[in-house]
Parts: C-alpha cells; structure tokens; sequence
C-alpha cells in the first residue's frame, strides 16, 4: 500500500507503528522542526524530548535526540515515560525552544504519534505544523537525515538525561490546595491506565494524605488491549473495585495523563462536560479570579450557563486544545475545556491536563464535603439541567460522499423544531435550535463516520434528537 504523507492532526502526527510510523520518518519530522527551529533563530534554547509508554516510545523519542544533536541543538531527554502537560511545564521552566513528545494519548496501541510544541508551550498552531510538514515530507524524499551516536552527545553537552517528575509535581502541588484534601481525609481509587500517570496523579494524592488504590499501574504497551482512554466503558475495572470498598471518588488519567476521567462514590462515570461545568464553578467560588472561560465548539453550553452565573465571557473555539491554549497565554481566560476531557486553568501549562483536572476534582469534593453527583444536582439546580450526548454514525464507503453532500445543505427544521442559527466551521455545522438545544454533526476526514452531537434540557429530548439527526445524516 502507498505510504501517506506526514500530516499533523489536532494534536500532532499519528501513524500505525512499522506502517506510517516508522524510525525513518520519525527522523525527518525531528530534522523538520530542527530546520524550522533553526530558521527562527531558536537553535540555541533547546528542546525537551518526552516520551509515553507506548511500544518502542523510548527509542523513539532517543532517535530523535540524536537528530537535535546532529543539527546542534541540545536535547533534554526525559528520564522516564513522562505526561504531555509535564513535557509543556518544562518547555516553560527551562525556556526552551518547544518540546518533541512522543505519544499516541488515547489511541490504540497499535499507534505511535509525535507532538510538538513551541516555545510559549501548548500545542503547535496551524501555521507552524504546516511548515513542519512541509519540510518533513521532503526530507523522506532525500532520506539523509544524519544523527549523532549518544555517547558522543553526551560528550559534547548535546544531550542530557533529565527529571521532569520533580518540578512538574512541586508546581501542581502550589495550584492544589493540598491542606483541604489532607483534611478530608480521602480515600481515592485511580486507574492510570497503563500509561505516564503512574508516579504523578496517585504521588500527589498520596502526599496530601489520601489513601489511595491504584488500579493498572504497571506498564503495558498494549494498554490490557485496548485504548487508554478513560472512558464509560474503559473504567469499568475502576468502578468494579470502587463498589467492592467504600472511596470518595475515583480518577482516571489517559495513556499521556493529558485527559481526565472522572467517577462518584459509587463508581457512576461522570461524564466530561458535567466535570467541566464543575470545576468552573469551583474555581470561580474558591479562587477569586478575574476572565473569561473557553470551551470547543462541540463542548457542553453548561460552561455557558455557570459562565453567566458567575458574570465571566465565554469564547468558543474550534476543535483542538491549541486554540483554548492560545487564549490562555493572551490572558483572555481562566479556564479551557473540551467535551473530549481536556482541560487546564489559569496560571498553568496552556496544555490540558488530565492530572490537574483529577486534583481539583479531588479538592473539590474534599472541601463541599459532598459527592460529585450531589454537587451536579446542585448545579444543575442553580442553573437548570443541561444534558449532552455523542454518538458516532458509521457508513458504508459507497454513500459517503451521499452524506457529505447532505450534510452541505441547509437544514430549517430538526425533529419539528426550528432552526434559529447555525455555526459552520472545518469542524462540522452547529444547529441552535429554538428551544436552546442544539445539534452539531461532524464529519471524519479519515474514516466513515459522522459524529453527532446532541445537547437539550432532558434525557427524553436527547433520545429524540439523536434518532432525527441520525435519520437526517442517513437519509432516512
């Protein structure tokens, strides 16, 4: 089969291991970024070099040091599998140049991946990853990339071996008001998944005096075979043991600890956007901050409701947590989330963070002294109920193109409702309807499958819109 060019997705460039993501084209997209680094007049600031616990990550994430050196640009090579936001963390402690991680976040594991971030430390824009590809695509052409032996980079100062742990966890450990959580004495159950959360999300917890139960906390390239992903069905082994003992909560970190998972008490999945909403309101209670709170375009509107709550302006922005980032380091916002459990707060990385996320859940309870369902009907109480539901819709290969041009035209009408205004974006159309709910259709670019948002006042109206923008996305 034809190799596809190197492409940076929302989050960086992702291939299947031995496939599209190979040694080869992991080092022309590092002589990519050396040559773009190099071209800014960054070569002598350096780069972080992170790596996750996927397959072969480490060697990866060595190789390119190597190239960085090669190019005469030190390489701070992390020590151990490491999160994304603490790779974003040491980008800004050290002033470097960016960072180069090697991870594939919530993927299968058949999956490799590499993101790079510049130098302000949240994930590349647009322009910057189309010059990156650019340059990368034409270098696997060449196929000469040269590299230098560790040793000998070692020698020259051109590759260092690095703690990021240390730093990451004093920094978090000041954004967290550890003597709340000490207090309550919380007993914790956290699943990381496999991954880089391991020594991070359960150490911090454990200092502040939480008795914690750690659930996959060994490495396993092949993630017990499936994604890491803290979703519904991917914490069950959580939610299992949480009704076996009695817990205050339990948290759950993705394959690179960037994205959050969240259960109550009970081991009851609490989705996303509801944890979201949450901690907004938690912040704009505890903390006495000043700005605005952004959200993706496809995330819940109960940002919005406690937003109005609270008085603060919400900014939506497109799919991908580099533009929530951007609006971070301009000072706009206080806060960023994604439906898809990303999210990151003031004065921190501009880079979600899944192990944030899990402590400011785990100070939030500890200090209402209440449980996160009890909290959310409270919320819900002081802003009206505001659900959300996504489903994707698979199709078959021959009416896809049918569907992309249905998706095109204008829609007045959904499930007898009318539709008072529309967004469309690259990210798919948005639909408001009149009674405040909305819909939100979403094309892949790489697979047959249109996501369907859905967002109304009941679970009732949920089912109906889901069954109408199902109908409408098939022709039915």
């Amino acid at each position: 089969m034809a190799i596809t060019k190197i492409k940076f997705g929302t989050s960086g460039w992702r291939g299947i291991i031995a496939d599209e993501f190979t040694f080869n084209r992991v080092r022309a997209v590092t002589q990519a970024i050396a040559d773009h680094l190099i071209a800014q007049g960054l070569k002598d600031k350096g780069v972080i070099v992170g790596y996750d616990t996927r397959f072969l990550s480490e060697r990866f994430a060595l190789e390119a040091a190597r190239v960085l050196a090669s190019a005469g640009i030190k390489a701070y090579l992390s020590n151990r599998d490491v999160p994304t936001p603490a790779v974003s963390y040491e980008i800004l402690r050290r002033k470097a140049a960016g960072g180069i991680n090697f991870t594939a976040s919530h993927n299968p594991p058949e999956y490799n991946g590499l993101k790079f971030s510049p130098a302000w430390g949240g994930p590349a824009l647009p322009e910057t990853t189309k010059d990156i590809e650019t340059r990368a695509n034409a270098l696997v052409e060449k196929n000469n990339i040269t590299s230098i032996a560790l040793e000998e980079a070692k020698g020259k100062g051109l590759i260092e071996e690095v703690d990021l742990r240390k730093s990451f966890l004093d920094d978090l450990k000041k954004k967290i008001d550890m003597e709340v959580i000490r207090k309550a004495k919380l007993k914790v159950a956290v699943d990381v998944l496999y991954g880089t959360g391991r020594g991070y999300l359960d150490s911090v917890l454990q200092d502040a005096g939480c008795q914690v139960t750690v659930v996959h906390g060994n490495r396993d390239a092949l993630f017990g075979g499936h994604a890491p992903e803290p979703s519904e069905e991917n914490l069950e082994e959580l939610s299992a043991v949480m009704k076996k003992g009695k817990f205050d909560a339990g948290l759950s970190v993705d394959g690179d600890a960037d994205r959050f998972g969240v259960l109550d008490a009970d081991g009851t999945y609490i989705n996303p956007n509801q944890v979201l909403a949450l901690v907004l309101d938690y912040l704009c209670r505890t903390r006495g901050w000043k700005g605005g709170a952004a959200r993706s375009i496809a995330t819940s509107h109960l940002v919005d409701a406690v937003a109005k709550k609270h008085g603060i302006e919400v900014y939506e922005t497109g799919v991908g947590f580099k533009y929530i980032g951007d609006l971070l380091v301009q000072g706009k916002i206080i806060f960023g989330g994604e439906e898809s459990a990303g999210l990151t707060i003031k004065d921190h990385v501009p880079e979600k963070d899944g192990v944030i996320a899990c402590l400011l859940v785990a100070e939030m309870v500890a200090r209402e002294r209440k449980s996160v369902k009890e909290l959310l009907k409270r919320l819900y109480k002081e802003v009206g109920t505001i659900l959300n539901h996504r489903i994707n819709i698979h199709l078959d290969e021959s009416n896809r193109k049918e569907v992309a041009d249905r998706l095109s035209q204008p829609i007045t009408e959904l499930d007898g409702l009318r539709v008072k205004g529309k967004k469309a974006t690259s990210d798919g159309t948005k639909y408001m309807l009149e009674d405040d709910s909305w819909v939100l259709m979403r094309a892949s670019g790489t697979e047959p499958v249109v996501r369907l948002y859905v967002e109304s006042s009941s679970e009732e109206k949920l089912k109906e819109l889901v069954e109408a923008g199902r109908k409408f996305i098939l022709g039915q």
